[in-house]
């Protein structure tokens, strides 16, 4: 069968879907919010134990970071991101999954030719242009004062 490219954009469109863009933006908005909930409660926690707030925030990225790791070793962050969306992606957590599901994909192939290279395939270029940005940022606040 030799489809057109319109004539297969047609039959995509015949079969595909209507898209809950509210259902989707409400999952995405609680379930980021959660996250920002969780995060603001571990806060507390900290600061109710005697950390500075500084130290508290610290601590606070630190055990979503793990926690988001943990969840997306045991297969429960990709449960969740498939209702919420973008809620998943937005905060820390997000981060911490596009580094720890790759590395969880890969780890059959061994540890340094599928976890340790394949580790970094997703959030890589996020690191390689953050750190080029803040280079040239760097350079042009020191050039202009």
């Amino acid at each position: 069968m030799n489809l057109t490219d319109r004539e297969y954009q047609q039959l995509v469109q015949a079969h595909a879907g209507k898209s809950p863009k509210g259902k989707n933006a409400a999952w995405a908005f609680c379930a980021g919010g959660g996250i920002c909930v969780v995060g603001q409660l571990l806060t507390a926690l900290y600061q109710r134990i005697g950390l500075p707030q500084e130290d508290a925030g610290t601590w606070t990225t630190i055990t979503l970071i793990a926690l988001a790791s943990l969840f997306t070793a045991l297969r429960w962050y990709d449960k969740l991101a498939r209702h919420a969306g973008a809620g998943t992606l937005v905060p820390v957590t997000g981060f911490a999954n596009s580094i720890a599901a790759p590395a969880m994909d890969f780890k059959t192939e061994g540890f340094v030719t599928g976890m340790a290279a394949k580790m970094f395939q997703i959030a890589g270029p996020v690191i390689v242009f953050s750190l080029g940005a803040s280079v040239l940022y760097g350079l042009a606040l020191c050039l202009l004062g």
